[in-house]
């Protein structure tokens, strides 16, 4: 195994955060001044583990190419789907030079406060581990299984409690997640190759039942999903910013 693995970081882009509801591509919502995608950029910079990034984004985007970064940066085409978006940028990492065993750092358009010290920690974690690790929290709140009703003539159905899950050993996935380049890239084509579906990449090695470290990350790593949350996201980014003097 490389002893002094280069780690490649890489954000996928390529979405459009349907969820969110704004006129433009979530990663491009603007947050004091800058763009997600900006600051969550500047937050892997705080890395010294980190010399460039890599952004996947959509064939018809013209706007990330016109964005200063606090890194480095260049670009790839990404696909339809999130991991073949993930997969293109897999396949441009190693052709620009990476080897089997240096470390891919995935992270997130829509985490713009993802702390430097866990940033580091789960790059660290991984040099540690055969296949990679992500961050990670324990579930904090009671979590409840719905039971749709269909309501008639109701465009939406009532939802019901049909059960409470334990959250014993239940946690809630966020990025950066690192994992090996060659096997990253060999579960990303066991996927491909069976027309599974998958919610991040770690999943992608749950299908191969290979072992994916968690890391216990920071509440304060949120993604921005819904309109609402955007208020939380400023708030963290200007006290990460007062913290930082």
């Amino acid at each position: 195994m490389n002893k002094t693995p280069q780690v490649h970081a890489m954000i996928v882009a390529a979405g459009r955060g349907s969820r969110f509801g704004a006129s433009v591509p979530k990663q491009y919502i603007v947050i004091d001044g800058q763009t997600l995608l900006q600051h969550s950029i500047a937050r892997l910079s705080k890395s010294d583990e980190i010399a460039e990034c890599l952004l996947v984004i959509a064939s018809d985007d013209d706007t990330a190419k016109g964005l200063s970064f606090d890194l480095p940066t260049w670009f790839t085409v990404g696909g339809s789907e999130r991991w073949q978006s993930v997969s293109a940028g897999v396949e441009a990492i190693i052709s620009k030079g990476a080897r089997d065993d240096d470390l891919i750092l995935i992270h997130d358009a829509a985490r713009p406060t993802v702390p430097l010290v866990d940033i580091n920690k789960v790059i660290e974690t991984a040099k540690t581990e055969l296949y990679g690790a992500i961050l990670a929290t324990p579930v904090a709140d009671t979590l409840k299984q719905a039971q749709p009703q269909d309501q008639g003539n109701h465009k939406e159905s009532t939802h019901y409690i049909a059960r409470t899950i334990d959250r014993e050993n239940i946690w809630q996935a966020q990025t950066p997640q690192v994992f090996r380049v060659s096997e990253l890239k060999n579960v990303l084509d066991y996927i491909s190759h069976h027309n599974l579906s998958i919610t991040d990449e770690a999943s992608a090695f749950e299908h191969l039942d290979l072992p994916i470290c968690l890391v216990a990350g920071s509440r304060q790593n949120i993604k921005l999903t819904f309109a609402d949350d955007a208020l939380l996201v400023s708030s963290i980014i200007k006290l990460q910013k007062i913290s930082e003097l």
